[in-house]
């Protein structure tokens, strides 16, 4: 099979964990959106222009405590600042997808597409761009729909979805696994669990997100030439 052809289907069986974790945090924002007052409609419109989890959820509950722009757009900032560290380690792979893909995939970057974008093996001969594109694109698509599948569930049937937000955990628990097994060493994650324990204990729950990502940052730039010899998939399998 040509594999300029199965870009999609490839891109779909890799973003298959993100589908069902987007698709269940989605419905549940649906859920809530509708429970402030808000039909389907704005729950899509979210959906569509600000693909933040996280940032969606706050947006949620500062939309019904009707917070000013400047309240909202702080937030925003606190809330998203670590995709600033995301979008440097992308930008020779995101240079190369052109410049219509590329000013959406920057906008499509979420934590669980950049753990499938740092991680991606791209098969011999399939183009790469594309598969990059894919993934950005469905990932988007799964949130979409379990957003606008929640407020419209939401005003037909009640639900209680109590332990829902687990989903989000569990998703990146996955990815973590995947990518652990993926390669041969596991300096990388250890690093990051690393600092992001330190940093948890240090500043707290609330805070301690900015400082990990800067810390474990810092900390690859400059372990990265010893690296150089492990970025072999242990399988060999793409």
């Amino acid at each position: 099979m040509d594999h300029q052809k199965r870009v999609l289907p490839y891109a779909f069986r890799l973003t298959l964990p993100v589908m069902f974790g987007y698709l269940t945090m989605g419905i549940a924002f649906g859920l809530i959106i509708h429970q402030y007052g808000y039909n389907f409609i704005w729950s899509f419109a979210v959906a569509l222009t600000c693909y933040s989890g996280s940032m969606q959820f706050v947006l949620a509950d500062m939309m019904n405590a009707a917070k000013t722009l400047i309240e909202l757009a702080v937030m925003t900032v606190l809330v998203q600042i670590r995709h600033i560290f995301y979008g440097l380690s992308l930008v020779d792979q995101y240079r190369e997808c052109g410049p219509a893909r590329r000013f959406y995939m920057i906008f499509a970057l979420t934590d669980e597409t950049y753990s499938l974008q740092c991680s991606l093996r791209v098969p011999d001969g399939m183009d790469e761009p594309k598969l990059r594109f894919a993934v950005s694109v469905l990932d988007h698509s799964y949130w979409i729909a379990g957003c606008t599948i929640g407020a419209v569930a939401g005003a037909l049937i009640p639900f209680d979805f109590s332990g829902v937000e687990y989903a989000m955990t569990a998703l990146f628990i996955t990815i973590f696994i995947n990518q652990w097994r993926g390669y041969r060493t596991h300096l990388p994650a250890l690093i990051g669990v690393g600092c992001a324990a330190l940093s948890l204990v240090i500043f707290g729950a609330d805070r301690f997100v900015f400082p990990a990502l800067s810390a474990a940052t810092v900390i690859l730039l400059l372990v990265r030439p010893y690296l150089s010899g492990f970025e072999e998939e242990v399988s060999g399998d793409a």
